[in-house]
Protein backbone atom coordinates (compact mmCIF):
# COMPACT_ATOMS: atom_id res chain seq x y z
CA UNK A 1 0.00 0.00 0.00
CA UNK A 2 2.90 2.35 0.83
CA UNK A 3 4.45 1.83 -2.61
CA UNK A 4 1.06 2.47 -4.23
CA UNK A 5 0.75 5.83 -2.43
CA UNK A 6 4.30 6.81 -3.44
CA UNK A 7 3.49 6.09 -7.08
CA UNK A 8 0.40 8.33 -6.87
CA UNK A 9 2.35 11.16 -5.26
CA UNK A 10 5.10 10.96 -7.87
CA UNK A 11 2.50 11.04 -10.65
CA UNK A 12 0.84 14.08 -9.11
CA UNK A 13 4.11 16.02 -8.89
CA UNK A 14 5.03 15.10 -12.45
CA UNK A 15 1.88 16.56 -13.99
CA UNK A 16 1.37 19.42 -11.54
CA UNK A 17 -0.74 19.64 -8.44
CA UNK A 18 -3.51 21.59 -10.14
CA UNK A 19 -3.96 18.88 -12.77
CA UNK A 20 -4.06 16.29 -9.99
CA UNK A 21 -6.93 18.13 -8.35
CA UNK A 22 -8.78 19.45 -11.35
CA UNK A 23 -8.04 16.94 -14.09
CA UNK A 24 -7.55 19.68 -16.73
CA UNK A 25 -5.16 22.52 -15.85
CA UNK A 26 -6.71 25.02 -13.48
CA UNK A 27 -10.28 24.42 -14.67
CA UNK A 28 -12.73 21.91 -13.32
CA UNK A 29 -13.20 18.67 -15.30
CA UNK A 30 -16.12 18.35 -17.70
CA UNK A 31 -17.55 15.59 -19.85
CA UNK A 32 -15.68 16.84 -22.92
CA UNK A 33 -12.49 17.76 -20.99
CA UNK A 34 -12.07 15.24 -18.17
CA UNK A 35 -8.30 15.71 -18.01
CA UNK A 36 -5.71 12.97 -17.84
CA UNK A 37 -6.21 12.04 -14.19
CA UNK A 38 -9.21 11.00 -12.14
CA UNK A 39 -10.37 13.79 -9.84
CA UNK A 40 -11.51 11.08 -7.39
CA UNK A 41 -8.47 8.78 -7.23
CA UNK A 42 -5.67 10.58 -9.07
CA UNK A 43 -5.20 7.52 -11.26
CA UNK A 44 -4.25 8.16 -14.88
CA UNK A 45 -6.84 7.63 -17.58
CA UNK A 46 -6.17 5.64 -20.75
CA UNK A 47 -3.09 3.86 -19.48
CA UNK A 48 -2.55 0.32 -20.74
CA UNK A 49 -4.80 -1.91 -18.69
CA UNK A 50 -6.36 1.09 -16.95
CA UNK A 51 -9.70 2.89 -17.10
CA UNK A 52 -10.35 4.18 -20.61
CA UNK A 53 -12.01 7.57 -21.14
CA UNK A 54 -12.89 8.22 -24.78
CA UNK A 55 -12.93 11.64 -26.41
CA UNK A 56 -16.36 13.25 -26.31
CA UNK A 57 -17.51 16.37 -28.11
CA UNK A 58 -21.22 16.13 -27.39
CA UNK A 59 -23.96 13.90 -28.77
CA UNK A 60 -23.33 13.25 -32.47
CA UNK A 61 -25.83 14.67 -34.93
CA UNK A 62 -28.20 12.02 -36.23
CA UNK A 63 -29.39 12.28 -39.84
CA UNK A 64 -32.69 14.16 -40.30
CA UNK A 65 -32.96 14.99 -36.57
CA UNK A 66 -33.88 18.45 -35.26
CA UNK A 67 -33.11 19.57 -31.71
CA UNK A 68 -36.21 20.33 -29.64
CA UNK A 69 -35.40 22.39 -26.55
CA UNK A 70 -37.51 21.20 -23.65
CA UNK A 71 -39.50 23.17 -21.12
CA UNK A 72 -42.86 23.64 -19.44
CA UNK A 73 -46.00 23.51 -21.53
CA UNK A 74 -49.73 22.86 -21.27
CA UNK A 75 -50.81 19.68 -23.03
CA UNK A 76 -54.37 19.01 -24.12
CA UNK A 77 -56.86 20.73 -26.34
CA UNK A 78 -58.38 24.09 -25.48
CA UNK A 79 -60.79 23.74 -28.36
CA UNK A 80 -64.34 22.40 -28.09
CA UNK A 81 -64.39 18.65 -27.42
CA UNK A 82 -66.38 17.66 -30.48
CA UNK A 83 -66.15 13.94 -29.76
CA UNK A 84 -67.29 14.47 -26.15
CA UNK A 85 -64.60 12.08 -24.90
CA UNK A 86 -62.99 14.40 -22.32
CA UNK A 87 -59.70 12.56 -22.96
CA UNK A 88 -57.52 15.60 -23.66
CA UNK A 89 -58.09 17.87 -20.67
CA UNK A 90 -55.39 20.49 -20.21
CA UNK A 91 -52.54 19.84 -17.77
CA UNK A 92 -49.15 21.50 -17.23
CA UNK A 93 -46.07 19.33 -17.69
CA UNK A 94 -42.36 19.67 -18.37
CA UNK A 95 -40.76 17.87 -21.31
CA UNK A 96 -36.98 17.37 -21.42
CA UNK A 97 -35.04 18.33 -24.53
CA UNK A 98 -34.97 15.72 -27.27
CA UNK A 99 -34.53 15.23 -31.00
CA UNK A 100 -37.17 14.54 -33.63
CA UNK A 101 -37.14 13.85 -37.35
CA UNK A 102 -37.81 17.04 -39.28
CA UNK A 103 -40.02 15.05 -41.68
CA UNK A 104 -42.18 11.98 -41.73
CA UNK A 105 -40.45 8.74 -42.74
CA UNK A 106 -40.86 8.52 -46.51
CA UNK A 107 -41.31 5.66 -48.98
CA UNK A 108 -37.65 5.82 -50.01
CA UNK A 109 -36.58 5.39 -46.40
CA UNK A 110 -38.79 2.33 -46.02
CA UNK A 111 -37.59 0.81 -49.29
CA UNK A 112 -34.01 1.26 -48.06
CA UNK A 113 -35.00 -0.58 -44.88
CA UNK A 114 -36.61 -3.40 -46.85
CA UNK A 115 -33.50 -3.75 -49.02
CA UNK A 116 -31.14 -4.25 -46.10
CA UNK A 117 -33.31 -6.51 -43.97
CA UNK A 118 -33.87 -8.72 -46.99
CA UNK A 119 -30.10 -9.25 -47.05
CA UNK A 120 -29.60 -10.13 -43.40
CA UNK A 121 -32.95 -11.09 -41.88
CA UNK A 122 -35.26 -14.05 -42.16
CA UNK A 123 -37.83 -14.28 -44.91
CA UNK A 124 -40.57 -14.18 -42.29
CA UNK A 125 -39.32 -10.90 -40.81
CA UNK A 126 -38.92 -9.34 -44.26
CA UNK A 127 -42.46 -10.25 -45.20
CA UNK A 128 -43.77 -8.97 -41.87
CA UNK A 129 -42.13 -5.61 -42.62
CA UNK A 130 -43.89 -5.03 -45.93
CA UNK A 131 -46.40 -2.16 -45.71
CA UNK A 132 -49.99 -3.08 -46.38
CA UNK A 133 -50.55 -1.40 -49.74
CA UNK A 134 -54.17 -2.56 -49.79
CA UNK A 135 -54.98 0.20 -47.28
CA UNK A 136 -55.61 2.34 -50.39
CA UNK A 137 -58.23 -0.06 -51.79
CA UNK A 138 -61.87 0.96 -51.73
CA UNK A 139 -64.84 -0.97 -53.05
CA UNK A 140 -66.52 2.17 -54.38
CA UNK A 141 -63.48 4.19 -55.44
CA UNK A 142 -60.78 3.79 -58.09
CA UNK A 143 -57.70 3.88 -55.85
CA UNK A 144 -56.04 0.94 -57.61
CA UNK A 145 -53.11 3.06 -58.89
CA UNK A 146 -52.11 3.86 -55.30
CA UNK A 147 -52.29 0.19 -54.30
CA UNK A 148 -49.85 -0.73 -57.07
CA UNK A 149 -47.64 2.36 -57.29
CA UNK A 150 -47.64 4.47 -54.12
CA UNK A 151 -44.86 2.63 -52.26
CA UNK A 152 -42.47 1.80 -55.11
CA UNK A 153 -42.98 4.20 -58.01
CA UNK A 154 -40.07 6.75 -58.03
CA UNK A 155 -42.43 9.71 -58.22
CA UNK A 156 -43.64 8.90 -54.70
CA UNK A 157 -40.17 8.50 -53.17
CA UNK A 158 -40.44 11.43 -50.79
CA UNK A 159 -44.06 10.96 -49.87
CA UNK A 160 -44.74 9.60 -46.35
CA UNK A 161 -44.86 5.83 -46.02
CA UNK A 162 -48.31 4.57 -45.02
CA UNK A 163 -49.81 1.14 -44.44
CA UNK A 164 -47.30 0.73 -41.60
CA UNK A 165 -48.58 -0.40 -38.21
CA UNK A 166 -47.17 0.60 -34.81
CA UNK A 167 -45.15 -2.60 -34.44
CA UNK A 168 -43.53 -2.16 -37.85
CA UNK A 169 -42.66 1.46 -37.04
CA UNK A 170 -41.05 0.29 -33.80
CA UNK A 171 -38.97 -2.31 -35.67
CA UNK A 172 -37.81 0.38 -38.09
CA UNK A 173 -36.59 2.53 -35.18
CA UNK A 174 -34.54 -0.39 -33.83
CA UNK A 175 -33.00 -1.10 -37.24
CA UNK A 176 -32.19 2.56 -37.80
CA UNK A 177 -30.41 2.71 -34.43
CA UNK A 178 -28.15 -0.19 -35.42
CA UNK A 179 -27.33 1.10 -38.90
CA UNK A 180 -26.73 4.75 -37.96
CA UNK A 181 -24.49 3.77 -35.05
CA UNK A 182 -22.54 1.37 -37.22
CA UNK A 183 -21.89 4.20 -39.69
CA UNK A 184 -20.84 6.57 -36.89
CA UNK A 185 -18.50 3.96 -35.43
CA UNK A 186 -16.87 3.29 -38.79
CA UNK A 187 -16.50 7.03 -39.46
CA UNK A 188 -14.74 7.31 -36.08
CA UNK A 189 -12.22 4.66 -37.11
CA UNK A 190 -13.62 1.69 -35.24
CA UNK A 191 -12.88 -0.55 -38.21
CA UNK A 192 -13.33 -3.77 -36.24
CA UNK A 193 -17.04 -3.06 -35.83
CA UNK A 194 -19.12 -4.75 -38.50
CA UNK A 195 -22.86 -5.07 -39.00
CA UNK A 196 -22.68 -8.76 -38.23
CA UNK A 197 -20.84 -8.12 -34.97
CA UNK A 198 -23.16 -5.32 -33.87
CA UNK A 199 -26.30 -7.29 -34.66
CA UNK A 200 -26.30 -8.88 -31.22
CA UNK A 201 -23.91 -6.58 -29.35
CA UNK A 202 -24.45 -2.88 -28.89
CA UNK A 203 -21.56 -0.58 -29.74
CA UNK A 204 -20.49 0.66 -26.29
CA UNK A 205 -22.08 3.95 -25.26
CA UNK A 206 -18.82 4.79 -23.50
CA UNK A 207 -17.17 5.19 -26.90
CA UNK A 208 -18.80 8.60 -27.21
CA UNK A 209 -19.36 8.19 -30.96
CA UNK A 210 -22.75 6.50 -31.05
CA UNK A 211 -26.28 7.73 -30.53
CA UNK A 212 -29.02 6.71 -28.11
CA UNK A 213 -31.88 4.67 -29.55
CA UNK A 214 -34.18 5.97 -32.24
CA UNK A 215 -37.76 5.41 -31.10
CA UNK A 216 -41.29 6.69 -31.55
CA UNK A 217 -41.91 9.98 -29.72
CA UNK A 218 -44.06 9.97 -26.62
CA UNK A 219 -47.42 11.66 -26.96
CA UNK A 220 -46.16 14.51 -24.75
CA UNK A 221 -43.02 14.98 -26.88
CA UNK A 222 -45.00 14.92 -30.10
CA UNK A 223 -47.55 17.44 -28.88
CA UNK A 224 -44.86 19.70 -27.40
CA UNK A 225 -42.91 19.65 -30.67
CA UNK A 226 -46.04 20.39 -32.71
CA UNK A 227 -46.93 23.39 -30.54
CA UNK A 228 -43.46 24.92 -31.04
CA UNK A 229 -44.20 27.68 -28.56
CA UNK A 230 -40.67 29.06 -28.70
CA UNK A 231 -42.08 31.42 -31.32
CA UNK A 232 -44.47 33.08 -28.85
CA UNK A 233 -42.02 33.82 -26.02
CA UNK A 234 -41.87 37.39 -24.74
CA UNK A 235 -39.42 38.82 -22.21
CA UNK A 236 -38.65 36.36 -19.39
CA UNK A 237 -40.62 33.10 -19.64
CA UNK A 238 -43.80 34.78 -20.77
CA UNK A 239 -45.82 33.49 -23.69
CA UNK A 240 -48.01 35.91 -25.58
CA UNK A 241 -50.48 33.27 -26.72
CA UNK A 242 -51.09 29.59 -27.34
CA UNK A 243 -51.52 28.05 -30.76
CA UNK A 244 -54.51 26.21 -32.11
CA UNK A 245 -52.30 24.76 -34.87
CA UNK A 246 -48.50 24.57 -35.26
CA UNK A 247 -48.61 28.12 -36.65
CA UNK A 248 -49.95 31.44 -35.36
CA UNK A 249 -53.56 32.47 -35.72
CA UNK A 250 -56.82 30.56 -36.08
CA UNK A 251 -56.71 30.53 -39.87
CA UNK A 252 -55.69 27.60 -42.03
CA UNK A 253 -54.36 29.90 -44.73
CA UNK A 254 -51.09 31.80 -45.03
CA UNK A 255 -51.75 35.48 -44.20
CA UNK A 256 -48.46 36.83 -45.58
CA UNK A 257 -46.52 37.47 -48.79
CA UNK A 258 -46.75 35.74 -52.14
CA UNK A 259 -48.29 32.66 -50.55
CA UNK A 260 -51.12 34.65 -49.00
CA UNK A 261 -54.35 32.65 -49.06
CA UNK A 262 -52.67 29.30 -49.58
CA UNK A 263 -53.33 26.57 -47.07
CA UNK A 264 -50.65 25.79 -44.49
CA UNK A 265 -51.31 22.04 -44.34
CA UNK A 266 -52.60 19.12 -46.38
CA UNK A 267 -56.07 18.21 -45.13
CA UNK A 268 -59.62 17.60 -46.29
CA UNK A 269 -61.22 21.00 -46.75
CA UNK A 270 -64.80 19.79 -46.72
CA UNK A 271 -67.11 17.09 -47.99
CA UNK A 272 -65.67 15.83 -51.26
CA UNK A 273 -63.01 18.58 -51.35
CA UNK A 274 -59.46 17.32 -50.98
CA UNK A 275 -57.45 19.85 -52.99
CA UNK A 276 -59.50 22.66 -54.52
CA UNK A 277 -60.48 23.46 -58.10
CA UNK A 278 -58.41 22.67 -61.22
CA UNK A 279 -56.40 25.63 -62.44
CA UNK A 280 -55.88 26.88 -58.89
CA UNK A 281 -55.44 23.84 -56.66
CA UNK A 282 -54.91 25.32 -53.25
CA UNK A 283 -53.57 22.69 -50.86
CA UNK A 284 -52.30 20.91 -53.98
CA UNK A 285 -52.67 17.35 -52.71
CA UNK A 286 -55.60 15.00 -53.14
CA UNK A 287 -53.80 12.34 -51.12
CA UNK A 288 -50.45 12.68 -49.30
CA UNK A 289 -47.81 15.11 -50.49
CA UNK A 290 -44.04 15.76 -50.54
CA UNK A 291 -42.68 15.54 -46.99
CA UNK A 292 -41.10 19.02 -47.28
CA UNK A 293 -44.26 20.72 -48.51
CA UNK A 294 -45.70 23.58 -46.47
CA UNK A 295 -43.69 25.83 -44.15
CA UNK A 296 -42.04 24.16 -41.12
CA UNK A 297 -43.02 25.21 -37.61
CA UNK A 298 -40.78 27.18 -35.25
CA UNK A 299 -38.77 24.06 -34.39
CA UNK A 300 -38.14 23.37 -38.08
CA UNK A 301 -40.51 20.39 -38.27
CA UNK A 302 -42.53 19.80 -41.43
CA UNK A 303 -46.13 18.62 -41.59
CA UNK A 304 -46.81 18.32 -37.88
CA UNK A 305 -50.39 18.95 -38.92
CA UNK A 306 -51.93 17.22 -41.92
CA UNK A 307 -50.39 15.00 -44.61
CA UNK A 308 -50.45 11.88 -42.41
CA UNK A 309 -51.33 11.17 -38.81
CA UNK A 310 -48.36 9.87 -36.83
CA UNK A 311 -47.94 7.00 -34.42
CA UNK A 312 -46.64 7.84 -30.95
CA UNK A 313 -45.30 5.56 -28.24
CA UNK A 314 -48.20 5.75 -25.77
CA UNK A 315 -50.85 3.19 -25.00
CA UNK A 316 -54.22 4.93 -25.13
CA UNK A 317 -56.26 5.62 -22.03
CA UNK A 318 -59.03 8.24 -21.92
CA UNK A 319 -57.91 9.53 -18.52
CA UNK A 320 -54.14 9.43 -18.93
CA UNK A 321 -53.96 13.14 -18.09
CA UNK A 322 -55.01 12.27 -14.50
CA UNK A 323 -52.29 9.64 -14.02
CA UNK A 324 -49.30 11.08 -15.88
CA UNK A 325 -46.20 12.26 -14.08
CA UNK A 326 -45.73 15.96 -14.74
CA UNK A 327 -42.11 15.46 -15.89
CA UNK A 328 -41.63 13.58 -19.17
CA UNK A 329 -45.07 11.91 -19.08
CA UNK A 330 -45.70 8.70 -21.01
CA UNK A 331 -48.11 5.79 -20.72
CA UNK A 332 -46.34 2.50 -21.51
CA UNK A 333 -49.10 0.14 -20.37
CA UNK A 334 -52.20 -0.12 -18.21
CA UNK A 335 -50.56 0.98 -14.96
CA UNK A 336 -53.22 2.59 -12.68
CA UNK A 337 -55.81 2.00 -15.40
CA UNK A 338 -55.94 -1.72 -16.09
CA UNK A 339 -57.47 -2.95 -19.31
CA UNK A 340 -59.66 -5.29 -17.25
CA UNK A 341 -61.76 -2.23 -16.44
CA UNK A 342 -62.79 -1.97 -20.09
CA UNK A 343 -65.35 -4.37 -21.54
CA UNK A 344 -63.58 -5.36 -24.74
CA UNK A 345 -64.85 -8.96 -24.73
CA UNK A 346 -68.44 -7.80 -25.21
CA UNK A 347 -67.36 -5.06 -27.64
CA UNK A 348 -68.48 -2.28 -25.28
CA UNK A 349 -64.99 -0.76 -25.44
CA UNK A 350 -62.02 -0.74 -27.80
CA UNK A 351 -59.54 0.26 -25.08
CA UNK A 352 -56.79 -2.26 -24.30
CA UNK A 353 -53.02 -2.45 -23.86
CA UNK A 354 -52.73 -3.03 -27.60
CA UNK A 355 -54.15 0.28 -28.78
CA UNK A 356 -51.75 3.14 -29.45
CA UNK A 357 -52.27 6.87 -29.80
CA UNK A 358 -51.86 8.64 -33.12
CA UNK A 359 -51.92 12.39 -33.66
CA UNK A 360 -51.72 15.22 -36.15
CA UNK A 361 -54.50 14.84 -38.69
CA UNK A 362 -54.09 13.67 -42.28
CA UNK A 363 -54.88 14.38 -45.92
CA UNK A 364 -58.29 12.73 -45.34
CA UNK A 365 -59.15 14.54 -42.08
CA UNK A 366 -60.96 17.80 -41.47
CA UNK A 367 -59.17 20.67 -39.76
CA UNK A 368 -60.32 19.77 -36.24
CA UNK A 369 -57.84 16.86 -36.04
CA UNK A 370 -54.85 19.04 -36.94
CA UNK A 371 -54.84 20.71 -33.54
CA UNK A 372 -51.92 19.13 -31.58
CA UNK A 373 -54.07 18.46 -28.53
CA UNK A 374 -56.50 16.13 -30.29
CA UNK A 375 -55.88 12.40 -30.00
CA UNK A 376 -57.14 9.16 -31.48
CA UNK A 377 -56.14 5.53 -31.18
CA UNK A 378 -55.86 2.31 -33.18
CA UNK A 379 -54.76 -1.29 -32.61
CA UNK A 380 -50.97 -1.49 -32.76
CA UNK A 381 -51.09 -4.18 -35.47
CA UNK A 382 -53.45 -2.19 -37.71
CA UNK A 383 -52.56 0.25 -40.47
CA UNK A 384 -54.31 2.74 -42.72
CA UNK A 385 -53.57 5.03 -45.66
CA UNK A 386 -53.66 8.01 -43.29
CA UNK A 387 -51.09 7.05 -40.63
CA UNK A 388 -47.31 7.28 -40.89
CA UNK A 389 -44.63 8.15 -38.33
CA UNK A 390 -41.40 9.93 -37.54
CA UNK A 391 -38.65 9.00 -35.06
CA UNK A 392 -37.44 10.71 -31.91
CA UNK A 393 -34.40 10.40 -29.63
CA UNK A 394 -33.41 11.60 -26.17
CA UNK A 395 -30.76 14.24 -25.76
CA UNK A 396 -28.26 12.34 -23.62
CA UNK A 397 -25.88 13.87 -21.10
CA UNK A 398 -27.92 16.94 -20.27
CA UNK A 399 -30.16 18.08 -17.44
CA UNK A 400 -32.64 19.98 -19.58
Amino acid sequence: MKNFVNILCTSALAVGFSAFLGGCGSSTPTSSSPGSLSSATGMEYNEEGGFQVSDYAGQPEGPNLVFIEGGRTVLGSFEEDLMNRHDNVERAVTVASFYMDETEIANIHWLEYLYYIRLDSSREFYESSLPDTTVWARDLAYNDPYVDHYLRYPGFRYYPVVGVNWKQANDYCNWRTTVVNLKLAQDAGLEDVTLAESGSERIPLESGVVLPNYRLPTEAEWEYAAQALIGVQWLDENQTHRRLYPWDGHSLRNPYGKKMGYFLANFKRGRGDYAGIAGKLNDGAMITTYIYDYPPNEFGLYNMSGNVNEWVWDVYRPLSFQDFDDLNPVRRDGYLDDEKGYDTQNFNSLVSDRVRVYKGGSWADVAYWMSPGTRRYLEEDSSTSTIGFRCAMIRAGTNY
